[in-house]
């Protein structure tokens, strides 16, 4: 079961959660492997990181109507503001939430005990906790914040070629190449070894 747009529960059978599940993978892959703009990303103490209007606009266009809200707000003595915020997001059917938190340091004059701007401090930190959200449940930005994971699963064309391969050879072998697919044994990263291999067999 899970929330509906009104709120109310929906109930889902074996084969529609299994469709929800895989339009949720897809959504999230598709959004991790979008490349982010230069223009976008900025370096500060020799980190890269994404400009906040960036982000948002990617949330915006692939998962309309997210919300956020700040749950808690804490200063850390004169050091720190802590902010600990929630992200709501509607992902291919059924709404979802993901906590996050995030301090920014408050800024002094120097060599005096007296804020510089309090209030860029307080915002700074609770656009530092939103975009960590955006990226952490989103996959905003992978890229940038090097959050990406190689994806080693074969195309369906790729399944189509080595498993007419395989057949070629025998029924045995057949079987086996289907099971080392399944399992991911055979994968992006050794495919054409693979496909290689059972061609020469085939001869």
């Amino acid at each position: 079961m899970a929330d509906n747009k009104n709120g109310e529960l929906t109930t889902y059978d074996k084969k529609e959660l299994a469709a929800v599940r895989k339009a949720i993978t897809d959504k999230h892959k598709l959004v991790s492997n979008l490349k982010t703009p230069g223009p976008y990303v900025k370096k500060k103490q020799g980190m890269d990181y994404v400009e906040y209007s960036y982000m948002r606009e990617v949330a915006d266009k692939e998962f309309p109507g997210w919300s956020w809200t700040i749950e808690k707000t804490e200063v850390l003595g004169s050091e720190a503001y802590v902010v600990h915020g929630r992200l709501k997001w509607f992902d291919e059917g059924i709404w979802r939430q993901g906590d996050m938190c995030a301090a920014h340091r408050i800024q002094k004059k120097r060599g005096i005990d007296e804020f510089v701007d309090i209030g860029n401090d307080v915002k700074a930190a609770n656009t530092d906790c939103i975009k960590k959200a955006f990226n952490m449940y989103l996959n905003i930005c992978d890229d940038v914040y090097r959050n990406q994971v190689e994806d080693f699963e074969l195309s369906d064309e790729q399944k189509d070629e080595i498993v007419e391969a395989a057949a070629l050879v025998n029924e045995e072998r057949l079987e086996e190449i289907t099971e080392l697919i399944k399992d991911q044994i055979i994968h992006n990263g050794n495919y054409k070894s693979s496909l290689a291999k059972l061609q020469r067999e085939a001869k």
